[in-house]
């Protein structure tokens, strides 16, 4: 799915009451730990050769897979979050964007451009799943992402009177 469409989905489902940026930092995380750095990478280094659209896996650097596969797995967003919790004696919400991410990812990325490593480190096993560029999911996940925002709208404007 897309990074914006991440983004949304964590402000719209655990940054709602309070935390929003927050939600939305850790729903975009996984892609900002890997796809954002190759970006900025790309602007620094590679500024004069920059395409747009999506690149082919031969040109994506090794760096690139190993940050997907760290920043797309359930156990380290775990791992993190339980931490954090260990840390600071309370459970932050809107950390849970992050494994909402990645469930997403599962079901929207096929094997043949960057499987969802889920399991990793304890295993390379990756779904496939029906990719985000499909129109009915693309689609799909817009109206989702409105009627989620509308319920929270409709929901805080009658809490509000």
């Amino acid at each position: 799915m897309d990074t914006l469409s991440h983004a949304l989905w964590g402000k719209g489902l655990f940054g709602y009451r309070k935390y929003g940026s927050f939600a939305i930092l850790f729903g975009a995380l996984p892609d900002l730990l890997s796809f954002g750095l190759y970006f900025l990478y790309n602007i620094i280094f590679n500024f004069t050769n920059l395409t747009m659209g999506k690149p082919s896996i031969e040109e994506i650097p090794k760096w690139v897979f190993i940050l997907y596969d760290f920043s797309h797995s359930l156990i380290i967003a775990l791992l993190f979050i339980s931490v954090v919790f260990i840390y600071s004696k309370k459970f932050f919400f809107p950390m849970l964007a992050w494994p909402f991410h990645i469930l997403l990812d599962i079901f929207t990325h096929s094997t043949d451009y960057f499987p969802t490593p889920f399991l990793w480190p304890l295993s390379n096993f990756r779904f496939n799943g029906i990719p985000w560029s499909e129109p009915y999911i693309w689609f799909g996940n817009l109206l989702c992402i409105a009627f989620l925002f509308a319920y929270r709208y409709k929901k805080k404007k009658i809490n509000i009177s």
